[in-house]
């Protein structure tokens, strides 16, 4: 049950801990930081996305593996096409707040 259901809680976990990141980063006004010629912000929220597509890789990677797989038939399938589905997740719902995140107030 926990190689089906991992790949989605890591998604799950990195969604909120990134947004959770965007808000403490506007709070303690991060974009007017200058680090490297970018903000501090822009870099927290890139790293925070990376590392978060560098572990559902490495997910993908393990339920493939001949130590972390489940045995052949519909478990290993289902943990596969569900680690894909959190790599996806996380490319796709994730890539417009660490490309183009901006702090405002909306009133």
């Amino acid at each position: 049950m926990l190689r089906i259901l991992l790949p989605l809680l890591v998604w799950l976990a990195s969604f909120s801990a990134i947004y959770g990141l965007h808000g403490i980063g506007c709070a303690a006004g991060w974009p007017d930081v200058a680090l490297a010629g970018s903000s501090l912000f822009r870099l927290a929220l890139l790293a925070a996305w990376i590392a978060a597509i560098v572990l559902q890789v490495a997910i993908l990677i393990a339920l493939r593996s001949t130590r972390f797989r489940a045995d052949e038939g519909f478990a290993y399938r289902v943990s596969v096409a569900l680690a894909w589905v959190g790599v996806v997740a996380i490319l796709w719902t994730l890539f417009p707040l660490a490309t183009v995140a901006e702090c405002r107030v909306m009133g």
